[in-house]
């Protein structure tokens, strides 16, 4: 059993995610910090959370709380991550880390001095065909890594008047899909491979430059069901798309194409990597499939079965084969494991999930693509 109790701050989308996991394994949740207090009062009266926090402050200061779920949007990231860990406290903090190269080191420098954990949430890597797809790639199975490629595309902001907070550089970031979900496709085939990008060449557009901003709160996704008739129009700088071309320090070559604007594309997660010896390719909009191609025999389709898969895999496994897994199971993979790793207290051990370093490594690597987009030209990137 998990001992150690959990404060979440930030309400939306990915704060009811997180209370969830959380509850399905267990672990208290000591209260919830929202964006103003009614919003607070909604989200307890609809989850049963008996605390609400009035401040950051109230939340650092908290005894009870060893651990803290920051959900909130990407700019409170930092300044929150910073004091909650000068409290003494455990991180576990939605990417991107920070907004900026300076203030995610500012994070990773702060976690190891207190020698604390500090944990990015790309949870994805707990799918267990993902990982399954790890540990194959890593026992050499696929021989040389040569191409890397992917998409990661979605639809959700679409329409001009679709809106959310990350469109706005001063809350999101200057970078918005690249930072959103091509970190998300960045951080996976790196982990999978063992293999870091070393030079990008990328193109970025915004491809639809006014929006029609509601003139009260939107929740992530929530634009895709409602419009507000009481808008107005915005001017907007960060990108609709990316296409970026990437060289990897094991020789490979890759590519990856995000877009948020892409009709019908709900949450296609793909990536596909080709080796010497055959090639692995997966889908998060079929997660429970993974496929592997070759040239001499027919290829498969893998199921997910734990009784077929390895033992890593079998470890972010919940459910039998036959039993479809998706997006919320990897939270509670991801925070199963890093609540685990918190516990045992052997911070020398492998970390398999996401660590305030690789958040930070994410922050240089999205500094590298937007000088290349600016620049038109490849850019080394230096960590």
């Amino acid at each position: 059993m998990i001992r150690l109790k959990a404060a979440i701050a930030g309400l939306g989308f990915m704060g009811g995610t997180h209370l969830e996991a959380l509850r399905r394994l267990g672990i208290e949740v000591t209260g919830v910090l929202g964006i103003s207090e009614d919003e607070a009062r909604a989200f307890c009266k609809r989850t049963g959370v008996k605390r609400i926090y009035q401040s950051f402050e109230e939340i650092a200061a908290d005894p009870e709380v060893d651990v803290v779920h920051i959900c909130t949007p990407n700019h409170l990231h930092h300044p929150f991550a910073m004091q909650a860990m000068q409290s003494g406290k455990h991180v576990i903090c939605e990417k991107p880390l920070a907004l900026t190269v300076n203030e995610a080191r500012e994070l990773k420098e702060l976690c190891e001095e207190k020698n604390l954990i500090g944990a990015v949430n790309y949870s994805v890597r707990f799918y267990p065909l993902c990982r399954e797809a790890h540990d194959r790639v890593r026992s050499g199975e696929l021989g040389n890594i040569r191409l890397i490629h992917g998409q990661y595309l979605q639809d959700w902001l679409f329409l001009p008047t679709d809106w959310n907070w990350r469109l706005e550089a001063g809350l999101g970031g200057e970078l918005r899909a690249v930072s959103d979900i091509g970190t998300h496709w960045m951080d996976m085939v790196t982990w999978i491979t063992g293999q870091e990008i070393t030079e990008v060449m990328a193109d970025l557009q915004t491809l639809i430059p006014v929006r029609y901003k509601p003139k009260q709160e939107v929740e992530t996704f929530a634009s895709k069901i409602t419009h507000s008739e009481d808008v107005e129009p915005v001017e907007v700088n960060t990108e609709d798309y990316g296409g970026i071309l990437f060289r990897f320090s094991g020789g490979a070559r890759g590519n990856l194409m995000v877009s948020q604007v892409s009709a019908g594309r709900k949450n296609r997660f793909w990536w596909e990597l080709n080796g010497s010896k055959s090639s692995l390719a997966w889908d998060q909009e079929t997660p429970n499939r993974l496929w592997l191609g070759s040239r001499e025999v027919p290829n498969q389709d893998m199921i997910k079965d734990p009784a077929l898969m390895g033992s890593g895999a079998r470890s972010v496994t919940g459910y039998p084969g036959g039993h479809a897994e998706g997006y919320p199971d990897t939270f509670v993979q991801a925070f199963k494991t890093i609540y685990q790793y918190i516990e045992t207290g052997n911070y020398e051990a492998e970390r398999l999930f996401a660590t305030f370093d690789e958040g930070w490594r994410e922050l240089v690597l999205c500094e590298a693509i937007k000088r290349s987009a600016q620049e038109g030209r490849w850019i080394k990137v230096k960590y």
